[in-house]
């Protein structure tokens, strides 16, 4: 009954339009029949829970019934939200001053929220610094974000420039780990990990992770702003798969450095799952979160949390071994908290 109402809401609320463009653009890269795809399509979702830009995105067309039932679907992860994530805590994770008030023990970086009546604070917070980075309160893919150089502004110019902007969360610049800054040195190349509590026990575990690079000399490593994203192997912290852009490029190694990318492994890995882990235990009520996670020159630092981590990127085709998508893994996270299948779906 849970699956037919889900196609039923699917269908009432679906862009006609953009369904049939992805039929298109999936005929056009597998060559199968449209009106075959369009049932197909269907039958998906109805059976997995799939929306069409699930089936695009994991190319289901060349998955078998096995391997279809391993996909975390936009359903499927709708369902794993609505079961961890009590929706009255989001405002911690969409509002960035509260989730820095927060998490303030694990963030190793000053920081500091301006209003119209904080200029002598701001003045403060800005002396003996040649650069800080400016943030929108609740922005989101790295949009709105300013890498300030100080010595280019007067200070109320500057005040005035931020307020009238609204990028009014003010952080001290993150100096990250050399053997990160060797990958892509222009950005902050985060860590999202994922992970998974159960309020009743507070266990906590990962359940996945994905190292995120910054490209073309932006200053964000977000996937859709221009950035790469890679699977990182949960128990030992090495990447075994090209990164992937938005565009879906492929890279072994890096463009602008040639520094490797397969084969990799992420330092301090142990030390950014534990992190991970008590973060998760701090809100208990937001079960699953991706925190984003920076390895800097002097340890860990934590840049923000996620309260919907998505559930396509590290389940993409170029990342599937065997073409096996991420619920097998998933189901062994949620035994690892005392958690089963049947109470989640």
């Amino acid at each position: 009954m849970r699956k037919i109402k889900y196609l039923i809401k699917r269908v009432v609320n679906m862009n006609f339009s953009n369904f049939f463009n992805y039929i298109n653009k999936t005929h056009h890269r597998s060559n199968k029949n449209k009106i075959y795809l369009f049932l197909d399509i269907m039958y998906c979702g109805l059976k997995y829970q799939a929306g069409y830009m699930d089936y695009y995105l994991f190319e289901m067309e060349t998955m078998n019934k096995a391997q279809r039932e391993t996909v975390i679907t936009r359903g499927k992860n709708n369902s794993i939200i609505t079961f961890f994530n009590d929706k009255s805590q989001f405002s911690t994770f969409l509002n960035k001053p509260k989730f820095n008030k927060t998490f303030d023990q694990f963030i190793n970086r000053d920081w500091i929220f301006i209003t119209n009546e904080s200029f002598t604070e701001f003045e403060d917070f800005i002396k003996n610094k040649q650069y800080v980075v400016a943030k929108p309160t609740d922005g989101t893919c790295g949009k709105g974000i300013e890498i300030i150089d100080l010595n280019l502004w007067e200070k109320n110019k500057l005040f005035n420039y931020l307020i009238n902007n609204k990028i009014t969360l003010l952080e001290e610049k993150i100096l990250q780990d050399d053997k990160v800054n060797e990958v892509y040195p222009n950005s902050i190349n985060t860590i999202r990990i994922i992970t998974l509590c159960n309020k009743k026990n507070e266990k906590s575990t990962v359940f996945a992770a994905y190292f995120r690079i910054g490209n073309n000399n932006k200053i964000v490593d977000n996937f859709n702003s221009g950035g790469m994203v890679v699977p990182i192997n949960v128990e030992d912290g090495k990447i075994i798969y090209p990164a992937l852009d938005k565009d879906g490029n492929l890279y072994k190694s890096h463009p602008l450095t040639n520094k490797n990318i397969v084969g990799y492994t992420i330092p301090k890995w142990n030390e950014v799952k534990k992190l991970a882990k008590e973060l998760a235990q701090m809100e208990t009520k937001v079960g699953i979160v991706g925190w984003d996670i920076a390895i800097t020159k002097d340890g860990l630092d934590v840049v923000e949390g996620n309260e919907f981590p998505g559930h396509d990127i590290y389940q993409l085709p170029p990342h599937r071994t065997n073409n096996v998508g991420m619920l097998p893994r998933f189901e062994e996270a949620i035994n690892e908290i005392g958690l089963t299948k049947k109470d989640i779906f």
